[in-house]
């Protein structure tokens, strides 16, 4: 379930900012995977797949970078760096 609701808040945040850009579709996701996220980067990309069919985002590739710190502040989340956006002509 901890799972659902990261993937949940990122789609939410990933849809706000490619509203906000006037976006056509997204083509990157760049994301900072928590230590106790309880993601591997493969675990991350499924649950990204399913999580982004029929969005803006599907299809987007994922830039993923995996945190060691077990005591950072994001330790159990999944925090949105940044979005790459094709702008509607």
């Amino acid at each position: 379930m901890h799972e659902a609701s990261l993937m949940t808040d990122l789609m939410r945040k990933i849809d706000a900012l490619a509203k906000s850009h006037h976006a056509k579709r997204v083509k990157v996701v760049r994301v900072k995977l928590g230590a106790l996220s309880h993601f591997t980067p493969e675990h991350f990309q499924e649950h990204f797949d399913h999580a982004s069919a029929g969005s803006i985002a599907e299809g987007a590739k994922l830039d993923m970078e995996m945190s060691t710190d077990m005591s950072a502040p994001f330790a159990q989340d999944v925090l949105l760096d940044a979005i790459e956006v094709e702008e509607r002509g």
